[in-house]
């Protein structure tokens, strides 16, 4: 690609950036290498506006790459609690705590070894070495595939290996050599905010005189969706138990696996196995338990339906008692708990609403 073209992309981009590019995210303002990692991970699917909240919030309780590492995992998934995908922040854990006994505490300025740490791919260590130190990398999110695959008309599907080979290629061509961290962020900006997935506010984009994709009358079609398939559907009871405290039993989940390492509530693959577990673990009749609504819930790969049941007071067995992996809670502390957002949801509902003030 000539530099000509470079221009093409870039200087349209740059400009339109200073215009109208979204300046006032709060992990820009410092732009710290870790405030941009903690925002990378935590925008990987999931929208600024939701992250915003998230972002705040632990930021202001884990400042840095010292007291991330330093935290317990609980706190970490307590904090990150509802805004799904909870692998990511095992990984930020992990990366954190190996950040300190390799890099003396801070996120190193290297490629390889950002890839070294957990959670950290070839894009998300672009995004941290361009926009906290301005070096030259290329990034390529979701919004920056779905940009290119338009402005270049690439076909194909973006999850495909020559796919991405493709536009891995044109994101580097495209990089300027100068302002980088703004660039990789108009990126983004342009992705998230005019060159949506649906409905492409085309007459406003800077790139219009070049992209491929709006002279062909094509924005519908590119990029490629990924093929389809049904998803597979799971089914699961819950066992909702209070006790006289009006305190919820809450089960650790396995450290792999959906919701690895959240607490939840009991968990059975079917009547007969919640019957076991009840029968084990409660001093009760299992038959008085109450049925709940089904909750449908959609992973990324599966619809997982679970079917709650309820018991209200209920006397514990010897067997429970809290340790590791099984703790009563009393309501004022489940907020500190990394809960699955639809379980958290189920609990919650069992509480009485707070009472409004009386004039």
């Amino acid at each position: 690609m000539n530099p000509s073209t470079v221009d093409a992309f870039t200087a349209p981009l740059l400009a339109w950036f200073d215009v109208h590019g979204r300046h006032d995210l709060p992990w820009l303002h410092p732009r710290t290498p870790y405030r941009v990692w903690l925002s990378e991970i935590m925008l990987q699917q999931t929208q600024v506006r939701v992250v915003v909240p998230y972002f705040e919030r632990f930021v202001a309780a884990l400042p840095d790459v010292a007291a991330l590492g330093a935290a317990p995992l609980d706190d970490v998934l307590g904090l990150w609690s509802g805004l799904g995908y909870y692998a990511r922040a095992r990984n930020l854990h992990a990366a954190a705590r190996a950040c300190v006994e390799l890099h003396g505490g801070a996120l190193p300025r290297d490629f390889a070894a950002l890839l070294a740490l957990p959670g950290i791919g070839r894009s998300t260590a672009g995004a941290i070495l361009a926009q906290a130190w301005g070096e030259r990398f290329a990034i390529l999110d979701g919004n920056v595939k779905r940009v290119l695959a338009r402005y270049h008309g690439i076909e194909g599907w973006p999850g495909q290996s020559t796919v991405e080979k493709q536009l891995w290629q044109r994101a580097q061509e495209h990089l300027p050599p100068a302002r980088l961290a703004d660039y990789t962020q108009a990126q983004m900006d342009l992705g998230a905010t005019l060159c949506t997935r649906h409905s492409p506010a085309c007459a406003d984009c800077p790139l219009q005189d070049g992209c491929a994709a709006y002279a062909q009358g094509r924005t519908d079609e590119l990029p490629t969706p990924k093929p389809g398939k049904p998803l597979p559907t799971r089914e699961a009871m819950l066992l909702l138990l209070r006790d006289a405290e009006g305190r919820v039993l809450m089960q650790r989940r396995p450290p792999v696996g959906v919701w690895a390492q959240l607490w939840s509530l009991p968990q059975a693959e079917d009547c007969e196995a919640a019957r076991d577990w009840f029968t084990a673990h409660v001093d009760g009749d299992y038959a008085r338990g109450e049925a709940l609504d089904t909750i449908a819930h959609a992973f990324s790969h599966y619809r997982f339906n679970m079917h709650p049941r309820r018991w209200q007071a209920v006397a514990t067995a010897a067997t429970v008692r809290d340790n590791e992996d099984l703790r009563w809670v009393p309501r004022d502390a489940l907020a500190g708990l990394g809960i699955p957002a639809p379980v958290r949801t189920l609990i919650e509902a069992q509480f009485d609403p707070p009472q409004e003030n009386q004039p």
